[in-house]
C-alpha cells in the first residue's frame, strides 16, 4: 500500500521548509511514495537510478561497500534526502540505501522535476537551493568528521 503525499511532512522537511503552501502542493503532484520494509534496499551502490529520495517516515541507512563489505555511513531520519548527485548529474549511485525500519520514502524523479521549470520556475528555483543547503550540511559534518579522525590519529601517535 502506497501512503499518500503528507504535505505537513513534506514542509518540515529540508526540501520543503522554505516553500510555499501552493508550491507544496505542486511538489505533491510529482512525486511518489515508496514503502520500503525493515532490512530492504531502497538502491544499491552504483545503480544509474536517479531519483532523489526524502524520507518521510522511518529510518534509513546509508552504506557504503568497502572490499565487499557493507559499512555504516550515516543514518537517515525523517525529513532528510539521499541520491542529491544521481539525481543532479546522473552519476552512479555513490552508496546503499537500506531501511533500518518499516519506512516511508518520497521518490522524485529528475524529468518530473524538469517539468517544473516552465509551470513553477520560483518552486525549481527553491528545490535546488534546498539541494544546495544540505550539500554543504553533509560537507561541512564529512569535514568535521575527518578532523577528529585526524585528531584521534595524531593524538594517539598513528596507533589505532
Amino acid at each position: 500500500m502506497n501512503h499518500p503525499i503528507d504535505g505537513n511532512r513534506l514542509k518540515k522537511s529540508f526540501l520543503g521548509e522554505e516553500l510555499l503552501d501552493e508550491e507544496i502542493e505542486a511538489l505533491k503532484g510529482i512525486l511518489t511514495t515508496e514503502n520500503v520494509a525493515k532490512d530492504e534496499i531502497l538502491i544499491n551502490e552504483d545503480d544509474k537510478d536517479r531519483r532523489l529520495f526524502l524520507l518521510a517516515d522511518g529510518k534509513i541507512e546509508v552504506l557504503n561497500n568497502q572490499k565487499g563489505e557493507l559499512t555504516h555511513v550515516y543514518s537517515m531520519s525523517p525529513g532528510e534526502f539521499a541520491g542529491t548527485r544521481a539525481f543532479i548529474d546522473g552519476t552512479p549511485r555513490a552508496a546503499t540505501l537500506k531501511a533500518q525500519e518499516d519506512s516511508v520514502v518520497y521518490c522524485l524523479e529528475p524529468a518530473d522535476f524538469e517539468g517544473l521549470i516552465e509551470t513553477h520556475p520560483r518552486l525549481v528555483y527553491k528545490i535546488m537551493r534546498a539541494i544546495f543547503r544540505i550539500t554543504h550540511v553533509n560537507l561541512m559534518r564529512m569535514n568535521t568528521e575527518a578532523r577528529e579522525l585526524a585528531n584521534y590519529v595524531y593524538k594517539m601517535g598513528g596507533r589505532y
